[in-house]
Parts: C-alpha cells; sequence; structure tokens
C-alpha cells in the first residue's frame, strides 16, 4: 500500500528542485501570517488572537482533508495534479489578499489548505518516483528542504513585505510564488500516471498498529507545544522588546535555528536513536519557553538573550519530525507511505490545537503564553518516557 511510482527518471533529483519551489511556497503560505499578525488584525478590525485562528483554521484543514484528498486524487496524472493543486494555493492568497473582512479570509484560509494538502504529500511521492533508489533519501531530503527553508526566508521576508508594503501585498506575492511553481511543474516535469486507487478505510488501517497508535499521539501533543505560539510571533517578541527593525531578522534567527534543528536532528537519530534526539528536542523547548516566560515576568528587555532564546526554540522545535517519522515506519515498516503521510496531518493537528490555545492565552500575557506551553513541552517529555519501547 505505497504511494510511490517507480519511473526513475534521467535528471530527476535535479527536477525535484521545481517541487522544492513547491513545498517552499506551501510552507511560506502556511507560516507567512506569523510576519504581519497585528497588521492584519488591524486591518480587519479583529483582535491579534481571532487573527491568529486563521492559521488554526488552515491547520486543521490540513489535517482532515490531507487522507481524503490523497484517496479522491489518487488516479489523477501527477504533473497536472500537482500544477492544479498550486494553481489552487494561489488562488487562495490572492483572495486572502483581498479579503475585506474576516470571514472571507478563514474562507480563503480554508482553500488554500486544501491546496497545500494536496501538493506536499504527492511532491514527496512524485519526487521519490523520479530518481534511483539509492537517492530517494536526497530527493524527499531536498522536497522537505522547501518547507524547512521557508520557516528560515518565507517568514522573515513576508514580515518585511508586509513592513514595506503592507500585509495584502505580501500575500499577493505568496500568489505570485505559487503560480510561478505551478507553471515550472508544468514546464519542468515529465508526464507521470496516477496511483491504483487506496481506499481511505486501508490508508488508515496502520492507525490498528499498536506502535502507531501510541507513537502518533507525541506528534500532536509536541507540535501544540512548542509550535503554538508561533503564529503569535511578532506580537509576543514586542512585549519582550523588540522594536519592528528587531522583528524580522529574530524571525530568521528562529528559521535558521529551525534547518540548523532538522539537518542536525536527521543525522543524530542515525547514530543515537531517535528516543535520544527526541528527548535532548523536548528538554531544548521547555527550557527556552520556561526562560522566554521568565524573561516576560521580570520585564527582561535584553535583545542578545532574546534572539539566543527564539534561535533555541527554532532549533528544538523542528528536530522533532525526522525521529518521529523514524519511529512511526519502525513501526509499520509496510506502512511507510501512509505513516508519514498521517504524521503529516498529525503535525498540522497540533499546529491547530496549539495556536488555537496560543489565541486564548495571548490576552493573559506572554510570561503566561509562554509558560503554559514549556509546561506542555514537559508533558510530551513524559509521554515520549511511557511509550519510549517503540523506538
Amino acid at each position: 500500500m505505497s504511494d510511490v511510482l517507480v519511473v526513475q527518471r534521467p535528471h530527476g533529483l535535479r527536477r525535484t528542485l521545481i517541487l522544492a519551489l513547491g513545498t517552499f511556497a506551501v510552507g511560506t503560505d502556511a507560516y507567512v501570517v506569523a510576519g504581519f499578525l497585528p497588521a492584519m488584525a488591524r486591518s480587519l478590525g479583529v483582535s491579534e488572537s481571532a487573527a491568529g485562528q486563521s492559521a488554526t483554521v488552515f491547520a486543521v484543514t490540513y489535517a482532515v482533508l490531507s487522507p481524503v484528498l490523497a484517496t479522491l486524487t489518487s488516479r489523477f496524472p501527477r504533473r497536472p495534479l500537482l500544477a492544479g493543486a498550486l494553481v489552487v494555493l494561489a488562488l487562495a492568497n490572492l483572495g486572502s489578499a483581498l479579503a475585506p473582512n474576516y470571514p472571507a479570509l478563514m474562507v480563503t484560509r480554508v482553500v488554500a489548505a486544501a491546496g497545500a494538502s494536496v501538493f506536499t504529500p504527492n511532491a514527496g511521492a512524485v519526487a521519490a518516483a523520479l530518481v534511483a533508489p539509492r537517492q530517494r533519501a536526497r530527493a524527499l531530503a531536498v522536497v522537505v528542504g522547501g518547507l524547512t527553508v521557508a520557516t528560515a526566508v518565507g517568514v522573515p521576508l513576508g514580515n518585511l513585505a508586509g513592513r514595506l508594503l503592507d500585509w495584502r501585498a505580501a500575500l499577493a506575492l505568496v500568489a505570485a510564488m505559487c503560480a510561478v511553481g505551478a507553471a515550472g511543474v508544468r514546464a519542468a516535469l515529465p508526464p507521470l500516471p496516477g496511483n491504483p486507487r487506496v481506499p481511505l478505510r486501508e490508508r488508515l488501517a496502520a492507525l490498528r498498529q499498536p506502535g502507531v497508535v501510541a507513537v502518533l499521539p507525541l506528534t500532536v501533543l509536541g507540535l501544540a507545544a512548542s509550535y503554538g505560539l508561533y503564529a503569535y510571533t511578532v506580537p509576543l517578541l514586542r512585549t519582550l522588546g523588540a522594536g519592528p527593525s528587531a522583528e524580522t531578522w529574530l524571525l530568521f534567527l528562529y528559521g535558521a535555528g529551525a534547518v540548523a534543528g532538522n539537518a542536525v536532528a536527521g543525522a543524530a537519530v542515525d547514530r543515537r536513536g531517535p528516543i535520544r534526539v527526541l528527548a535532548t528536542g523536548y528538554a531544548g523547548i521547555a527550557v527556552a519557553l520556561a526562560a522566554l516566560a521568565w524573561t516576560a515576568h521580570a520585564g527582561v528587555h535584553w535583545l542578545p538573550l532574546t534572539a539566543l532564546l527564539v534561535a533555541a526554540w527554532g532549533a528544538s522545535t523542528w528536530s522533532q519530525t525526522p525521529a518521529q517519522q523514524v519511529r512511526l515506519i519502525s513501526a509499520a515498516p509496510a506502512e511507510t507511505a501512509v505513516v508519514v503521510g498521517l504524521n503529516a496531518s498529525a503535525m498540522y493537528a497540533g499546529i491547530a490545537l496549539g495556536t488555537a490555545l496560543g489565541g486564548v492565552l495571548l490576552p493573559s500575557g506572554p510570561a503566561v503564553a509562554f509558560a503554559v506551553h514549556a509546561a506542555l513541552t514537559v508533558a510530551a517529555l513524559a509521554y515520549l518516557a511511557a511509550t519510549r519501547r517503540h523506538r
């Protein structure tokens, strides 16, 4: 029950770069709201907590629709499917940029998430199909790298565009990027057939595996704890004394930490195993968030300390994914494509829960918000200890 085609093509690894551009566009779309949240809230006449729920809606939609749309679109030829998903994403972002009010914005975020939930998993499957088996890990790393780089570059650039232009212009630029990605997919990828239809029931059969059932909730809890406040980074940074000029480079530092954390964790899992990497990552998240809670409570506005903690937050947050994927694949080795897809849905479910909680906590102040998410991370560490036999 695999979604990986076997149609190796010459120069396949180079062709995965256009897929990485697509995942970069998807990742930027998913995270960019964090860069201009206060301006968007003011423009739409809602609170920052309410504006941040646009990220929650995106994440919930992705988590729910990803397995459903994978089933419904499984037989579609890959090239038009991927290009079409990016066109949907482009139109949805243009709709977000033109949204006259908050409800209209939320509708466009649902449509954007639908496009993203079709593109990302299929991009990974196509990347694996384009190369020889010995190159599949590299091809997947290229495609996933687009999402990680979006965190490092896309959100800070969105913040910068939002300050130099406005948030609507920033979303219009994301729409243009998606359109360019769609044209590139159409021009660069070879024709690829669809897959045999796999019923949704069979896709979810992996959930009957005891190891999958034990490991998957940690993805939800870990992302809710660590990523839930990211949509509110700009207003939180401002309460820590960061002015508009510092916001962009602090977001860059978070993203640089994310890229480094993901890369280091991937190598460390091979050497030391996923449990130790996850334990280190959760400990790092808890320390970083607890320290941010303390600085907010004590009124410490020292930018170098904030920068260090933000970078550590990003690095430890994005160290989770490689280790969790390895644990799930080990729990159900015959269902690799399915469990990786389930893990992606669980990630977005965690982001949705965490962002919703962050919106509720934001009016209570940054110290409370950071402290609660630090406590959730400690709970994730305890859950890891309870399920550590699933390696």
